[in-house]
């Protein structure tokens, strides 16, 4: 029971593949919310170098972690 056979390998990094995209969007929305704060005037912005640096990193972390639990529990079958 390893991890990294063909198949689990091929789950883990689609769901990897998959947060990464779904979950930029939602952080970039979530960054614009948290900057505008109470401000009327609505302007998409992208974050600073580093403060998207940070966003991405976690975001990583996270894929990861979602990558694992999805071949975990898709493995309890």
């Amino acid at each position: 029971m390893y991890i990294f056979t063909g198949k689990n390998v091929h789950l883990i990094i689609v769901s990897f593949i998959v947060y990464i995209f779904v979950n930029m969007f939602e952080n970039m929305i979530h960054y614009n919310i948290g900057r505008m704060n109470a401000n009327v005037k609505a302007d998409f912005k992208l974050p600073s170098g580093p403060d998207f640096l940070v966003i991405f990193i976690v975001m990583i972390i996270f894929a990861g972690i979602q990558g694992y639990l999805t071949y975990f529990f898709n493995s309890l079958k």
